[in-house]
C-alpha cells in the first residue's frame, strides 16, 4: 500500500498545537489543520516554509480525537499554533482561525493534516484558543442546555494560551521518507467541572489536551476531503485532506486504500469493492468524499471500510442534519439536539427539536455494506442518522424543519450501553444506560413495537446478538453494543447488534477531584507499582468515582485505597498540567518522578483522571492513560 502522504507539501507544522493534548492544544491542532487549509473566500493552501525540499523536509500525519465528557457539543475557535524545535526556534502553522466541535470526536479519530515540514525534532508547542464565541451544550434530564464556560474565578473564559512540553520519548522527529504520526486527545472530562443547577449551565474549564506518537485507544478513523484521482486497479483513491466543513482548505494529499469488502455509497447508490471505486472514477475531480476505517500504525497506511462520495457527503445540493431520532410519528422524525450543515458549509448545533420529514421517495441506506437499500420504515427511535434534504423554513436558534421527502437518510452505526439483565445465546436484555451518550429519558419509544405493549422498554431493552459471543455477559455487568435499531413498529427485539463488548472490554474511567484549593497529600504512596489514591482524603470534592459503562464505583465507599498502575500491555500516555503548561510522558517512571518532585516542592493536586481496565478483586486500575492537574 502507498503511504498516506502522496504529495510533498512544505507546510509549517500544525504539530505543536496538536501536541497540546489539552483542550486548548486539541483545539489548536484542529485549528492548525484548518488553518493550513485556509479561511476566507479563495482557496487556501497549507502554509509553506521557504526553501523546503525533499532533502530538508519530511512528512507528518496528525490525527485528533476526544476523551469522554459531559458535552453534546463543544465548539471553540483555534486562533494559532506555534511549534518549537529542540534549538528553540519556532514555526507558526495556523494562518487562519478555525472553529471545531470537539464533542463530535468522542467515538472516532480524524486525520487533520498530512504535511511536509522542515526536518527537526519538535519538543513543544504553544497554542491560542478563543472562547469568546464558544458554543457549548450539555444534556440535563434529557434536554440539551446551553453551557457557559468560565475559569476557576467564575469569569468568562476568553483567550487561552497553552504551552505543551514533550518528554524525550514522546517527541516528534521529522525526516525524509517514513511519515511521522502525532495524535492529539482533548480530554473533556479532565478539562471541566460542570454545574447543571445554574442557568445557563456552568462549565469551569482548565483545558487538558495530550499528544502521543501512537493511538492510546483503538477508534474508527475518519478521512475527508475533495477527490483528486481514482486508481481502480490499485484499489485506492487520493484526496486533498479537508477535515472540517471548510469550503476551500487543502491540508495535504492522502491515499485511501480499499478492499473487496469496502462498502461505498456514491450519489446515494450503494456499491461494494471495485464497483464502488469504478463509480467514484466517474466523479469530477473535487467531488466530496468521506471514508471511515483503520490505520496501520506501523506502515502509516489507511484502509477504508466505508466510503461516501459525491452527493452522499454534505455539500451544495442538500442541507444536512446529523443526530439521533428521539421520536417518530408516521413519517415525521424528531431529532432533539443535532448538528445542522447548510449548503454553504456553515455548521451549528441545534439544541431544540429538528423535524425531519420523510416519505415513500426518501432513499434510506445504512453503514456496513452495499445493496442494502431500505424502506423509510427502517428508521426507528434511537437510530443515529444523517438526513439530506431542504430546510423548509428559516431556522430559529432552537428548532427547524428538514424536508427529506425527496432526499435521503443514511443510518449510521449506533452504540448503546447498559447493565446486563439477562444474556442468552442470540439475545441479550439490557437495562439501558445510554444511546450514543444520550440518556434513555431523552427518547419516546412510542410506536417502536409491533403493538403498544411491545414498545421498546429501556429497562429491559432486547438486543439480538445472533452468533456474536455473549459468554462474558453476566447479570449486572456493563456492556456496550454497536449496531442498528430494529425497524419502526417491528420490535422486539429492539436492537440488532453487530459488535458486543462485555465487562472486560468496557473501559473504566476514574475521575478524582480535590476541590479548588487542592491537596498536598493526594496519594498514600507513589512509585513504580502505581499511585495509591487516598480514598479518605478530607479534601476530596464531588468527583471520586470509577465508571465502567453504566456502573459507577464510589471510591470513598471502598474498603481500601485504589491503586492506579501503569498498564502492562498496549500504548501508554501520562500527563501533568500545571497552570498553562502541560508535560506529556510516554513512560511511567519519568512521569512519577516529575509528579513527586512537583508535589514535594509545594504543589497541590487538584484532579486525577485515568482510564484503563479495573480489577475489582485487587482494587487496581491498570491505566493506559493518566492525567494529573496540579497547582
Amino acid at each position: 500500500m502507498l503511504p498516506l502522504v502522496s504529495k510533498s507539501l512544505c507546510e509549517t507544522v500544525t504539530w505543536a498545537r496538536l501536541r497540546a493534548h489539552l483542550v486548548a492544544p486539541l483545539l489548536i491542532a484542529l485549528a492548525t489543520l484548518a488553518g493550513c487549509g485556509g479561511g476566507g473566500g479563495g482557496e487556501v493552501a497549507p502554509p509553506v516554509t521557504q526553501g523546503c525540499t525533499a532533502n530538508n523536509c519530511g512528512p507528518l500525519l496528525v490525527a485528533l480525537t476526544d476523551a469522554d465528557g459531559d458535552f453534546l457539543s463543544y465548539s471553540v475557535d483555534v486562533v494559532s499554533l506555534t511549534l518549537e524545535r529542540a534549538n528553540g526556534t519556532t514555526v507558526e502553522t495556523l494562518p487562519v482561525r478555525q472553529r471545531v466541535d470537539f464533542a463530535e470526536l468522542v467515538d472516532l479519530t480524524e486525520f487533520v493534516t498530512a504535511a511536509t515540514i522542515p526536518n527537526a525534532t519538535y519538543v513543544g508547542a504553544s497554542i491560542r484558543l478563543d472562547y469568546a464565541n464558544a458554543d457549548v451544550t450539555v444534556e440535563v434530564n434529557g434536554e440539551p442546555r446551553a453551557a457557559r464556560v468560565v475559569n476557576d474565578a467564575g469569569q468568562p473564559l476568553g483567550v487561552v494560551d497553552l504551552d505543551i512540553r514533550l518528554d524525550n520519548r514522546n517527541q516528534v522527529t521529522i525526516a525524509p521518507g517514513r511519515p511521522a504520526l502525532l495524535q492529539l486527545d482533548f480530554d473533556l472530562l479532565a478539562s471541566h467541572t460542570v454545574d447543571v443547577t445554574t442557568t445557563p449551565v456552568t462549565a469551569v474549564a482548565e483545558p487538558f489536551v495530550v499528544a502521543s506518537l501512537e493511538p492510546v485507544e483503538d477508534k474508527e478513523l475518519r478521512v475527508r476531503g475533495p477527490l483528486v484521482s481514482v486508481n481502480v486497479a490499485a484499489s485506492q483513491y487520493v484526496i486533498d485532506l479537508r477535515p472540517f466543513n471548510h469550503p476551500t482548505a487543502r491540508l495535504g494529499q492522502v491515499t485511501v486504500n480499499t478492499t473487496a469488502t469496502t462498502a461505498f455509497e456514491v450519489d446515494g447508490v450503494e456499491y461494494e469493492g471495485a464497483a464502488g471505486l469504478q463509480a467514484m472514477s466517474s466523479l469530477a475531480a473535487g467531488s466530496r468524499t468521506a471514508a471511515f476505517g483503520v490505520l496501520n500504525v506501523a506502515t502509516r497506511t489507511f484502509t477504508a471500510t466505508d466510503v461516501m462520495a459525491g452527493d452522499s457527503v454534505p455539500g451544495p445540493r442538500f442541507d444536512v442534519v446529523r443526530g439521533n431520532v428521539i421520536a417518530r410519528e408516521g413519517d415525521t422524525l424528531t431529532v432533539r439536539g443535532g448538528t445542522l450543515i447548510r449548503r454553504d458549509d456553515t455548521v451549528r448545533f441545534v439544541r431544540g427539536d429538528i423535524t425531519v420529514l420523510i416519505g415513500p421517495d426518501t432513499k434510506v441506506t445504512r453503514d456496513g455494506g452495499g445493496r442494502n437499500l431500505l424502506r423509510p420504515g427502517a428508521i426507528s427511535v434511537g437510530q443515529r442518522i444523517v438526513a439530506f434534504g431542504d430546510v423548509t423554513a428559516t431556522p430559529t436558534v432552537d428548532s427547524l424543519t428538514l424536508d427529506a421527502t425527496a432526499g435521503r437518510v443514511r443510518m449510521k452505526v449506533t452504540h448503546i450501553a447498559g447493565s446486563v439483565v439477562t444474556a442468552n445465546p442470540g439475545l441479550v436484555t439490557l437495562d439501558l444506560f445510554s444511546i450514543d451518550g444520550r440518556r434513555p429519558s431523552a427518547f419516546d419509544f412510542t410506536g417502536t413495537g409491533a403493538s403498544p405493549a411491545l414498545d421498546a422498554d429501556p429497562d429491559a431493552y432486547e438486543v439480538a446478538t445472533g452468533v456474536l459471543p455473549t459468554l462474558g455477559l453476566t447479570p449486572d455487568s456493563p456492556a456496550r453494543v454497536f449496531g442498528f435499531v430494529t425497524p419502526f413498529g417491528f420490535a422486539p427485539p429492539d436492537f440488532v447488534g453487530r459488535t458486543v463488548v462485555d465487562f472486560n472490554g468496557v473501559r473504566a474511567v476514574m475521575a478524582v477531584g480535590w476541590g479548588l484549593e487542592g491537596t498536598s497529600a493526594p496519594f498514600l504512596s507513589m512509585g513504580a507499582d502505581g499511585l495509591v489514591v487516598d480514598n479518605q482524603n478530607p479534601d476530596l470534592g464531588e468527583r471520586h468515582h470509577i465508571r465502567i459503562g453504566p456502573v459507577v464505583v464510589d471510591i470513598t465507599a471502598l474498603a481500601s485505597a485504589v491503586t492506579v498502575a501503569p498498564a502492562s500491555a498496549g500504548p501508554t500516555l501520562f500527563a501533568i498540567r500545571e497552570g498553562d503548561v502541560v508535560e506529556v510522558f510516554r513512560d511511567w517512571a519519568p512521569f512519577v518522578e516529575r509528579l513527586a518532585a512537583r508535589l514535594g516542592g509545594g504543589a497541590v493536586a487538584k484532579g486525577l483522571f485515568a482510564h484503563g481496565r479495573y480489577e475489582r478483586g485487587i482494587n487496581t486500575l491498570n491505566a493506559n492513560y493518566v492525567a494529573v492537574a496540579i497547582e
